[in-house]
């Protein structure tokens, strides 16, 4: 999905937005499963997925936290008590059920929390009366821009320092090519993403709850940090399964997976640390 695509399908929002979001997230479950299956672990497949899909729609349907937590648990709650019941003629004592339910519920916590993630996020301006008197189509698609320059400049960043200068590694046994030097860099431009974020959105997004540039700088850097570690995870998950990539959707760069492991702790992350700082201030 090109950068034009993802500005467009931001734009416009609500299901528009909220139907792409619900397919990248059940794709996502998809891909947790298939690396369990690497292991012998045989998760169920189609509820996992159906529910992490769900997700993404809920919160387009119930765009603040507290609306969309309930139902995000009890469908969690739900897929437990149905894979669980499941499990009782699908695998039996013999077959890891154990794996297999904890592994289910993995999927939709993994991708369809983190999707869910970004209509969140999308609503924050007009729920929170941060943008103008009247609302525009773009004050949304900024605010995802956010956790997106912050991770972009980061990844960035990191690549370019671990490849000239990086030496010490940071965890070589599950991801070789990553350095302090590069941790570092990522930090630094996940600061310098939301910082120069912040300068151009300021006039369309008055009523953002930070305090000048620093204060972005400084949330950037939180962001840069909770990158690095979402890429690790999901290299770490990749690493267990003994795979490259955690599928081929993207050619050239990967699964959904690829593409959501930094942005699975950064879009969670913003989403707290904004409203945070919205009530805090």
């Amino acid at each position: 999905m090109g950068i034009p695509t993802v500005i467009a399908i931001l734009y416009f929002g609500g299901w528009i937005m909220g139907v792409p979001l619900a397919i990248l997230a059940a794709l996502g479950a998809g891909e947790v499963y298939r690396l369990a299956e690497t292991k012998g672990v045989r998760p169920l497949r189609w509820p996992g997925m159906m529910v992490a899909g769900a997700l993404p729609l809920v919160a387009v349907a119930r765009p603040s936290f507290a609306e969309f937590a309930p139902w995000a648990f009890g469908g969690v709650l739900g897929l437990g008590a149905v894979t669980l019941t499941l499990a009782l003629w699908a695998r039996g004592p013999q077959r890891s059920p154990l794996g297999a339910v904890t592994v289910t519920l993995f999927g939709p916590l993994y991708a369809g929390v983190t999707v869910a993630f970004i209509p969140l996020i999308h609503a924050l301006p007009t729920r929170l009366d941060w943008g103008q008197l009247t609302p525009s189509p773009w004050l949304g698609t900024l605010a995802v821009v956010l956790p997106l320059a912050a991770t972009w400049l980061g990844d960035s960043m990191a690549y370019f320092a671990g490849t000239a200068w990086g030496r010490s590694k940071l965890f070589p046994s599950i991801s070789p090519n990553k350095s302090w030097v590069g941790a570092w860099a990522g930090v630094t431009g996940g600061a310098a993403g939301v910082a120069l974020w912040y300068l151009g959105v300021r006039g369309v997004l008055p009523g953002i709850p930070l305090e000048g540039w620093m204060a972005a700088a400084a949330l950037g850097a939180m962001l840069g940090l909770g990158a690095i570690i979402g890429d690790l995870a999901e290299s770490l998950l990749k690493r267990e399964a003994g795979v490259k990539d955690s599928g081929s959707l993207f050619p050239g760069h990967g699964g959904v997976l690829d593409r959501l492991d930094a942005l699975s702790f950064t879009f969670p992350l913003t989403y707290v640390l904004l409203v945070l700082a919205e009530v805090l201030g």
